[in-house]
């Protein structure tokens, strides 16, 4: 981990840099997380991380331990499952009154951030990858002008992307999703609100089939001897 120097939302910026570790498989379900360690790494005084693992525990990605402790909590495939149908619904929504409220802002801004994805599938860098994602459906969430659908997703987003960052670190070839997402631009931007809110749909659906079914090759592969 990398030292943070700036101050504001500093607990935001340790739980983002434990949920990074996670994310990219550094830290391995299981694994105990040691606040000490972690400010050391960081740079910080024990206080900010004391908050972030709080944040990281009420959100799924972590677990109490024995002793304590707490560790990197296995990933859940019915919880998975649930989330992104729950996360459908309310994507869906978003596309459609994006369609309807903010069909010029979307032709104008959004090619650059699907630019932005395809350059980071490119990348192979997977905290890019990620990030690209998230940019581009908070992208949405906003044109839609409903200011309810943030801080809905909210609670779920972190383990959203400790999902993805688990799949992609193992997925030799990651499934591109910004054709899709170039798709749901094009019908946002021609202010179609139903067919963006099928697109969407049916795009967080099959990253829910997607994930999950990578989550379950891990689980049946033989443990190395």
């Amino acid at each position: 981990m990398k030292l943070l120097t700036a101050q504001p939302n500093l607990v935001d910026q340790v739980r983002d840099a434990i949920l990074q570790e996670i994310a990219t498989g550094a830290l391995a379900p299981g694994e105990r997380l040691v606040q000490e360690r972690i400010a050391e790494s960081l740079g910080v005084s024990r206080q900010p991380v004391q908050q972030a693992l709080a944040l990281l525990l009420s959100q799924g990605v972590l677990r109490d331990a024995p002793g304590r402790r707490l560790i990197v909590a296995p990933l859940d495939a019915d919880y998975v499952r649930q989330m992104y149908d729950l996360r459908a619904v309310i994507e869906g929504l978003a596309f459609s009154q994006a369609a309807r409220q903010s069909a010029d802002r979307a032709a104008r801004q959004g090619p650059a951030l699907i630019e932005a994805g395809r350059k980071a599938v490119a990348s192979g860098l997977v905290p890019r990858m990620i990030a690209a994602d998230m940019k581009f459906h908070a992208f949405m969430h906003e044109l839609s002008g409903n200011s309810l659908i943030q801080p809905t997703l909210a609670p779920h987003l972190t383990y959203m992307q400790r999902v993805m960052g688990q799949v992609l670190i193992r997925d030799h070839k990651p499934r591109d999703v910004w054709e899709e997402h170039d798709q749901l631009l094009k019908a946002v931007a021609a202010g179609d609100a139903d067919r963006a809110e099928a697109l969407a749909r049916a795009h967080i659906t099959a990253a829910a089939d997607f994930m999950i079914a990578r989550l379950e090759e891990a689980r049946n592969e033989p443990t190395p001897t």
